[in-house]
């Protein structure tokens, strides 16, 4: 298993936290999402996954990837 930490802007509450956990969730990764450091840590299988999967994840419920920390 991977974790990668992205710089998410645009999350402000708790509705934003559920669509990007669930979008994560969809493809079968795991993310914990801080909203006061505007981070998203993503812990997934680098196998079936890599990191421009999970960033258009993201980025399709409206938010924007800045980068990875």
């Amino acid at each position: 298993m991977a974790t990668l930490t992205l710089q998410v802007e645009g999350m402000s509450c708790n509705h934003c936290v559920n669509a990007v956990e669930t979008a994560l969730k969809e493809i079968g990764a795991s993310g914990k999402v801080d909203l006061a450091a505007r981070k998203v840590e993503v812990t997934y299988d680098e196998t079936s996954l890599n990191a421009d999967k999970i960033k258009e994840a993201i980025e399709e419920q409206g938010y924007d990837v800045i980068g990875t920390l």
